[in-house]
């Protein structure tokens, strides 16, 4: 084999056991580089002529697909070559993507051909009934094309016809009797890595967890109304699968979507949209999906991604395309994390929280390798179109209830967390036991996933929505053990941003409101002492922020005969510096904060371990509630935080926070300044 593959165990078996289906990627990826035609229509031909172990089979094999590519392939820059060839012949076939369009103004159906460059090829309505798809986005295509130079149409020569057309794709069948019949011949490690080979990837160095996530990005192409999305950096192949893989998924420029190309569009006899023309409706670059980031259209896909239906003035159209959403994030998720969410990818408009909760699954992206050659496989694998045929087939089913066997959800998974669930749990079943035959281990296996892609989402909305998503901790139960177990996310593991050491004299954490967003935003505040007088301040530090600084100032040079301070603050200058570690604007009700942090420094003695201090002082030793305590309670904890010094007027606040938040954190209160630093500092 090329590249020094050696023909495996598994290559032999699936040409053993797949006669006729199976072929070697590496060919694909050869003619890929001579022809910019997708994987699977390379495939189409690749099967017909070179599914064989034999080296002289294959030669001959690839002889002929070179040959069907240069005679009927028609690449943009021979465009002229072919149309003359269909001139000259009076018919000619051609393999090219066939687009479909409506002109009302003359109630005609037109057909272009895109690499033939050929606008206002007539094309029978009836073709254009049986293959719907040509209306939006086009396919590929063997089409039979005519030439007749007396075909006038208003006044102007149209001499191109469309005698006949087939898809590229293979002939249905029992397909999916097939594979579940041989799917029983395979290990489930095995399947794992032929389906993975049959996508055109190289299992062998990759560790067992990648193997998974690479399978769930084929998830939308077997489970009907599946709402996924991946952030990640550039050039893992996010976009590679709904563009290459499956002639039943449609991979779209977020630029170009508008509510009627998506849902309906009220030219055309008012014609379904992408939902219900493709399986798998995949939008790239979801930073360019301005048509979209209003909302109306939020409101249509909060609708769709629930239901899986629409409104249409009175009426109610139900589809069954699953929508996927990838982009880029371009900064480390660690950062992410601890400066705001993983949606940011989204345009502002669109990170509406019911939107966003829609999704059922939220793929790490950034845990995907880059693409490179040796991620390539130059083994066997199933043919796409039959692989696309057989997902098409699986989508029928739902094994979303096989969770039922062994385990009981959660209590804090709702409604939709548990429908979300069970569609990836499905879709992992479908992809690698077919005939629903998984044992308890398998199962456990795909819950323990399917709770992680989830959480991801609820995460995210925690940090955007605060105590109204604060219940993230997604469990499950064994029904024989009654044990629960909880699932994590790898990405949170990194180390808290309060450490639970004790902090150097003049350090302490707070939570402020970032006046602008209107969110609450963590910020670690450091004081330092030089010679001078007065007072200095730096880093991201607003209006509301320099009025607590000075505050807090000012407070404790007046009254500083009130406190144990053995040194003179005549000499001394203050520097005040901000540390903004979720890049807010903002931060009021800090000045508290700022008032312990000068006092620390003073006296060179540290705050308390994991200690965040919240409240705003007045001039004359006043304190202030925060607002929203159980908002800046939680975000410090989430952080953290193991106490919190607050107001004693936020008292009445305790009971509505939600217990979970409250367990394991230490809440004292304050009256007075002096109270606080009694509280807050190590003696």
């Amino acid at each position: 084999m090329n590249s020094g593959a050696v023909l495996d165990d598994l290559d032999r078996r699936a040409l053993e056991h797949f006669p006729g289906r199976v072929v070697r990627k590496d060919l694909a990826a050869s003619l890929k580089g001579q022809q910019n035609v997708p994987a699977y229509v390379l495939e189409y031909l690749l099967g017909k002529y070179c599914s064989s172990s034999e080296e002289t089979v294959i030669e001959a094999g690839l002889r002929e697909v070179r040959h069907v590519l240069t005679e009927h392939y028609v690449r943009p820059d021979q465009s002229e070559w072919f149309k003359s060839q269909v001139k000259e012949r009076g018919q000619h076939r051609v393999i090219d993507k066939v687009k479909v369009r409506l002109v009302e103004t003359e109630d005609k159906y037109w057909a272009s051909l895109v690499n033939l460059q050929i606008d206002r090829v007539h094309v029978r309505e009836e073709l254009v009934q049986r293959y719907e798809r040509l209306l939006s986005g086009g396919i590929w295509a063997v089409v039979d094309l005519a030439y007749d130079p007396q075909l006038v149409h208003r006044g102007e020569l149209r001499p191109f016809t469309i005698v006949e057309l087939r898809p590229i794709q293979m002939a249905t069948g029992n397909l999916l009797d097939e594979v579940r019949e041989k799917r029983r011949l395979f290990s489930r490690e095995d399947w794992v890595d032929f389906l993975l080979r049959s996508a055109g990837v190289e299992p062998a160095q990759m560790p067992y967890r990648l193997k998974l996530l690479y399978l769930a990005r084929l998830i939308p192409l077997v489970e009907n109304n599946y709402n996924l999305v991946e952030f990640g950096p550039r050039g893992t192949g996010k976009s590679f699968v709904y563009r290459e893989i499956s002639p039943y998924a449609i991979l779209v420029s977020g630029g170009d979507v508008t509510v009627p190309s998506l849902f309906i569009s009220y030219t055309g006899k008012g014609r379904i949209g992408l939902v219900g023309l493709w399986d798998v409706v995949a939008f790239d670059e979801v930073a360019g999906l301005t048509r979209l980031a209003n909302p109306q259209a939020i409101n249509l896909l909060k609708d769709y991604m629930e239901a899986g239906s629409f409104s249409r003035g009175r009426e109610e159209i139900t589809a069954l395309a699953s929508l996927v959403f990838v982009g880029n994030i371009n900064v480390d998720v660690e950062l992410a994390l601890r400066t705001g969410h993983l949606f940011t990818p989204f345009p502002s408009e669109m990170q509406d929280l019911a939107f966003l909760d829609r999704f059922h699954a939220y793929l790490p992206g950034w845990e995907f390798p880059k693409m490179a050659s040796q991620l390539l496989t130059c083994h066997y694998g199933l043919v796409m179109d039959y692989l696309a045929e057989v997902f098409r087939e699986v989508r029928k089913l739902s094994f979303g209830d096989l969770i039922d066997r062994h385990f009981r959800l959660g209590e804090a998974l709702n409604k939709r967390d548990e429908k979300a669930v069970r569609k990836t749990v499905s879709g992992f079943v479908k992809l690698l036991h077919p005939d629903g035959n998984v044992d308890r281990e398998e199962l456990e296996e795909y819950l323990r996933l399917a709770l992680e892609f989830r959480r991801r989402v609820k995460e995210q909305l925690r940090r955007m929505g605060g105590v109204e998503y604060w219940n993230t901790s997604l469990s499950y139960q064994e029904k024989v053990s009654g044990a629960e177990s909880f699932v994590s996310l790898p990405e949170q593991g990194e180390k808290a941003v309060i450490s639970p050491d004790p902090p150097a004299p003049g350090v302490v954490f707070t939570v402020g409101l970032d006046v602008e967003s209107q969110r609450y935003a963590l910020f670690r505040v450091e004081v330092a002492l030089m010679k001078g007088s007065g007072y200095s301040v730096t880093g991201a530090v607003g209006r509301a922020m320099r009025e607590a600084i000075r505050t807090a100032y000012d407070y404790l040079r007046s009254n500083v005969h009130k406190f144990t301070i053995d040194r003179s603050l005549e000499d001394l200058q203050a520097h005040f510096q901000v540390v903004n570690l979720m890049q807010a604007k903002e931060g009021s009700q800090t000045a508290a904060a700022f008032f312990v942090a000068f006092f620390s420094t003073l006296v060179n003695k540290s705050v308390r371990p994991a200690t965040a201090v919240l409240g705003e002082i007045t001039v004359q030793g006043g304190v202030l509630p925060v607002t929203e305590l159980a908002e800046c309670v939680q975000l410090a904890k989430e952080n953290g935080a193991r106490g919190v010094l607050v107001p004693t007027a936020n008292a009445k606040d305790i009971p509505h926070i939600p217990p979970e938040i409250l367990a394991g954190l230490d809440l004292a209160f304050y009256s007075d300044p002096k109270d606080c630093l009694l509280k807050a500092l190590q003696e």
